[in-house]
C-alpha cells in the first residue's frame, strides 16, 4: 500500500510539472490558427453576379442545404424542343437584291466633275457599314465615289488601307451598273485636289443629302464626308435598300490571303466536329468600361473600369444595377456558358470564341471551359507563324473571326454590336438562308441568374427556353423596319409562299415559340440602347434636325457612340 501511494503521488508531481508546458504549447497552436484565419482570404459571395467570374466547380454542383433545390448542371444538353443546329424554316426564305428596270445604269446617271470621298470610322464592321453606305449616298448625289478611306488614327491604330482588307477591284467591276468608283482623287489643273471636308447627321435621309450635301457638291464639286459611320437613315427607298445589300452581301470580299486563312480555320473547326458554335464574347475591358456595368469586383475594378472610362468624355453615369437589370450588360463568361448548356448544348460541344482580352482573364474564361472543354480561338488553332501577317493589324485580324462566325452552324452574341448586327443580317431569316443566331435576352436572364440556386435545373433551364423565344434568329422574329437595316434588310428577303403554304397545312411540331412572329416586351431591347464604345471618344456636338444632343445619346435615348470593341486584338 505504501509502495502504491508513493506511484501515484510520483505520478501528480509529474503532471503538475507538464502543465505549464502544455499551457505554453496550447497557447502557441491558438495564436498560429489565429493567424491563419486572419491570413486567409474571405470566402466568395456566389450569389453575385461577379462569383461568376472565378468559380472553380460548374459541373454537377449540389447544393449543400437539403432545405433547397438542388441545382445541378447536365453534361449533357438535355431534352430540348427543336433542332439546335439548324431552323424548319430556313427553306423558305431567300435573299433577293436584284436591282428593278426602273433603276438606271449609273453612267446615265453620275455627273461629271462630281466627287465624293469618304472617311469611315471605328473598326472593321464600323467601317463596314460606313462603306455600304458611301457607295449609297453617292447614287443620291449622282457623284463618282472615290474608294473610301479606313479609319487608322482611332483606338485600334490600324495601318490598313481599303485594298489590304477588301479586294479593291471587285468592289468597283460588281457595282459599276450602280456606281461609278474610282481609286483615288484625279488631279485639278495638275496638282492634287482636296475635297471640301463636312459631316452630315446620323441617319441622314434623301432629302437630308440633297438639301444639306448637294448645295456644296455642286459649288466645290469634291467634298469628303468625315467620320462616316451610321450617317445614312435607316428607311430608305426600296431601291436604295437593295443596293445596299448589294454593296454589303456581294461587292464587299475580303481579300485572297485573309479569305484563305479564315477558311482555313473553318476547315479545321469542321474536322474537329460536325457542328460548331461561334462566340463573339464581347467581355473586354473597353466593352465593359463602356457599358458601365459592374461585376462585384469591389474597388479594383470599379479604378481600372473608371480609368478607361473617361476616354468617352460624354458618357453620363451609369448607375450598375441599372443597366444590369435594364438587359444593357454583357452576360459574363459562365452566365453565357449556362444559357448554352440550357438551351440544349451539352459539354462534348466545340466553341469557337471570338474576343479580344478578356477582363479577369483565364480566371473569368474558367467557367466557361468547365461548361465547355472543347474550346478554341483563331490562336489555338492556328500557328503563330500562320497568323504573323495578320496578328499587328486589329482589322485582318477581326476578319479571320468574321469569316469562321460567318459560317459557323450556330451564332451567339453576347452584345449586340456592329459586328453581331452585321452576321445576324447575313445568317438569321436574313440574307443567305438561315442559320441559328442567338442573341441573349440579357433583361430576363439577369434575374434568373440572381435566382438560380433556389431552383431545380429543370426549371432553370425551361425558363431559359421561354425568355429566349424571339431571340433565336427565327425567320421574322424581328418586325419589318425594326433595328438597323444591316441587321435586318428586310427589303431584300423575299419568302417561297408555295413551299411556305404547303407546310403551313401539316401538323405543327414545334411550341409557339418557334413561330414566325414573336411579341414579347423585351424583343429588340437593343433598339432602346446602343452599347458600343466610340472609337475615339469624339463627340459630334449639338446640330440641327434634333439629332445630337451634346451628351452621347441621340434624340431618341440611342447612343451615338459606335465604335467596334470586336476588332481589339489581345496580342
Amino acid at each position: 500500500m505504501a509502495f502504491q501511494r508513493r506511484r501515484s503521488s510520483n505520478y501528480y508531481s509529474r503532471l503538475r510539472s507538464l502543465l505549464p508546458l502544455l499551457s505554453v504549447v496550447s497557447a502557441f497552436l491558438l495564436m498560429f490558427f489565429g493567424l491563419l484565419s486572419f491570413l486567409a482570404p474571405s470566402p466568395k459571395d456566389y450569389t453575385r453576379p461577379h462569383s461568376y467570374l472565378s468559380r472553380s466547380a460548374y459541373v454537377d454542383v449540389v447544393q449543400d442545404s437539403p432545405a433547397k433545390p438542388v441545382f445541378r448542371v447536365p453534361r449533357g444538353g438535355g431534352r430540348s424542343d427543336r433542332d439546335i443546329w439548324s431552323s424548319r424554316n430556313s427553306k423558305f426564305f431567300y435573299g433577293c437584291s436584284n436591282a428593278s428596270n426602273k433603276f438606271a445604269n449609273a453612267n446615265d446617271v453620275t455627273v461629271s466633275n462630281r466627287y465624293l470621298v469618304i472617311a469611315t470610322s471605328g473598326g472593321l464592321n464600323q467601317q463596314r457599314t460606313g462603306i455600304t453606305d458611301a457607295v449609297v449616298a453617292a447614287r443620291i448625289l449622282n457623284a463618282t465615289l472615290v474608294v473610301p478611306k479606313l479609319d487608322q488614327k482611332s483606338f485600334w491604330k490600324d495601318s490598313s488601307n481599303f485594298s489590304e482588307i477588301f479586294d479593291v477591284d471587285w468592289f468597283i467591276s460588281s457595282l459599276s451598273k450602280d456606281v461609278k468608283i474610282i481609286k483615288t482623287m484625279p488631279k485639278r489643273r495638275g496638282r492634287v485636289w482636296n475635297p471640301h471636308s463636312m459631316r452630315v447627321p446620323r441617319k441622314c435621309s434623301e432629302r437630308c443629302y440633297q438639301n444639306r450635301v448637294l448645295p456644296i457638291l455642286l459649288k466645290r464639286h469634291a467634298i469628303q464626308l468625315s467620320k462616316f459611320d451610321y450617317r445614312l437613315a435607316n428607311r430608305l427607298d426600296t431601291q436604295f435598300q437593295k443596293l445596299r445589300c448589294r454593296v454589303n452581301y456581294h461587292a464587299l470580299r475580303f481579300t485572297e490571303p485573309i479569305l484563305e486563312m479564315g477558311e482555313s480555320l473553318v476547315h479545321r473547326m469542321r474536322m474537329k466536329s460536325k457542328h460548331f458554335i461561334a462566340l463573339h464574347l464581347r467581355f473586354e475591358p473597353d466593352m465593359l468600361a463602356f457599358s458601365g456595368c459592374y461585376y462585384g469586383g469591389g474597388d479594383k475594378e470599379r479604378q481600372e473600369l473608371g480609368a478607361i472610362r473617361k476616354r468617352w468624355k460624354t458618357l453620363h453615369s451609369n448607375n450598375p444595377d441599372k443597366e444590369r437589370r435594364h438587359g444593357r450588360c454583357p452576360l459574363t463568361p459562365y452566365e453565357v456558358g449556362l444559357m448554352l448548356r440550357a438551351l440544349g448544348y451539352g459539354s462534348d460541344v466545340h466553341i469557337y470564341v471570338a474576343s479580344g482580352e478578356v477582363y479577369g482573364g483565364e480566371e473569368t474564361l474558367a467557367p466557361l471551359k468547365s461548361l465547355f472543354p472543347n474550346f478554341y480561338t483563331k490562336e489555338t488553332i492556328a500557328s503563330k507563324g500562320e497568323l504573323e501577317p495578320f496578328s499587328s493589324f486589329s482589322s485582318r485580324m477581326a476578319a479571320l473571326d468574321f469569316i469562321v462566325c460567318d459560317n459557323s452552324d450556330v451564332f451567339v452574341t453576347n452584345n449586340n454590336g456592329n459586328m453581331a448586327k452585321i452576321l445576324a443580317g447575313r445568317r438569321h431569316l436574313r440574307y443567305f438562308g438561315h442559320k441559328p443566331t442567338i442573341r441573349p435576352n440579357a433583361r430576363k436572364l439577369y434575374r434568373l441568374f440572381l435566382n438560380q440556386d433556389n431552383m431545380t435545373w429543370g426549371e432553370f433551364s425551361s425558363k431559359v427556353r421561354s425568355y429566349q423565344r424571339g431571340f433565336m434568329g427565327e425567320p421574322k422574329e424581328v418586325r419589318p423596319g425594326r433595328g438597323e437595316f444591316h441587321e435586318n434588310p428586310h427589303t431584300c428577303i423575299c419568302e417561297d409562299s408555295e413551299a411556305k403554304a404547303k407546310v403551313d397545312f401539316a401538323p405543327r411540331k414545334y411550341g409557339k415559340g418557334n413561330e414566325a412572329m414573336v411579341e414579347d416586351d423585351d424583343q429588340n431591347v437593343e433598339d432602346e440602347v446602343e452599347t458600343d464604345p466610340d472609337n475615339d471618344g469624339e463627340d459630334d456636338g449639338p446640330q440641327e434636325n434634333g439629332v445630337f444632343n451634346g451628351t452621347g445619346l441621340d434624340y431618341d435615348g440611342f447612343s451615338n457612340e459606335e465604335p467596334e470593341l470586336e476588332e481589339i486584338v489581345s496580342d
